[in-house]
């Protein structure tokens, strides 16, 4: 249970889609199933470290408690065959045929990519600690270096995010890497600018609501009491990670409480559910119905606590 809750508490989906395979190919039990759900924040854990790492490690460290103690409170009840798969599905249907590219990043793109990376993720570690990157460039700090530099890698970022298809899958991606595993840096490409578009798309649609609009969501949502922690975990129901991103998004801006947080990412299950509906399909739902108990007990918890 541990480790399951574990590989969930990665961030990214990776860990949880290794669990979602090691349940379909009947290697681990239904417990294990709920336990990565739970513990999985998805591609939103990324945005979260990047802001605010503290906030970040708290949600990840709950999430992980509550997958262990939830998972074995459904190994409990429910023991250790409860909906196990009779038969392990035909490979090719696992790990989906490696002949739809997916992942696979243009290469000129992917040089500039990795080119920018380096030099991005020193600039961006700086501004994780609140030191302004621009300042590092002496008399050339004026002209905004390291905002330029940014710029760039968010372009390149969805250049890289509009070359893949449009059913691209993680799961799929991941198979792909696992027989191909020079596909490495391709697939962290395409997930960073997965995240990246996620991110500028919430924000850009908040800012310009906000400017055309006057409205105001932060108002909103704390109009909606106790029932916003309600609202993170339905959230949490969507398969994927485009609404978690947007959800955490919205606890950056200020404008939904860390208790709110805690429920989606409790409750989200991130790219994982895709491959646990397609074929475990009775599972993946009892799971995620699963998760949302742990979420709302969490989740209305801290709301209690002025959270």
């Amino acid at each position: 249970m541990p480790v399951a809750a574990l590989l969930g508490m990665l961030p990214g989906c990776g860990g949880a889609i290794i669990v979602v395979t090691q349940f379909v190919h009947g290697r681990v039990g239904f417990a294990a199933l709920v336990a990565v759900l739970i513990s999985t924040m998805g591609d939103a854990s990324f945005l979260l470290l990047a802001r605010e790492p503290q906030t970040a490690l708290l949600v990840l460290v709950v999430s992980l408690a509550a997958g262990v103690l939830f998972g074995y409170l459904i190994q409990y009840l429910h023991g250790e065959d409860f909906l196990r798969p009779d038969s392990s599905p035909d490979e090719h249907q696992v790990t989906v045929s490696c002949s739809l590219n997916q992942g696979v990043v243009p290469t000129s793109l992917s040089w500039v990519w990795r080119l920018l990376l380096l030099p991005g993720l020193i600039l961006g570690v700086l501004a994780a600690f609140q030191i302004e990157p621009d300042s590092l460039f002496g008399a050339w700090s004026s002209y905004h270096p390291a905002t330029w530099l940014g710029f760039c890698g968010a372009v390149v970022s969805l250049l890289v995010w509009f070359s893949q298809p449009a059913n691209y899958s993680w799961a799929v991606a991941h198979a792909d890497m696992e027989h191909n595993p020079h596909r490495l840096v391709d697939m962290v490409a395409s997930e960073t600018s997965f995240v990246t578009a996620w991110v500028i798309a919430g924000f850009l649609c908040f800012e310009l609501l906000v400017y055309f609009t006057g409205f105001d969501m932060q108002s909103l949502f704390s109009n909606l009491g106790y029932l916003m922690i309600l609202l993170a975990v339905v959230v949490g129901f969507i398969p994927g990670c485009g609404p978690q991103i947007i959800m955490t998004t919205l606890y950056l801006q200020g404008i939904v409480p860390l208790s709110a947080q805690l429920a989606n990412a409790i409750g989200n299950d991130g790219d994982a559910l895709f491959p646990a509906l397609a074929l475990a399909p009775k599972a993946s739902l009892y799971a995620t119905i699963y998760s949302a108990v742990p979420a709302l007990l969490v989740g209305y918890a801290a709301f209690g606590l002025g959270y």
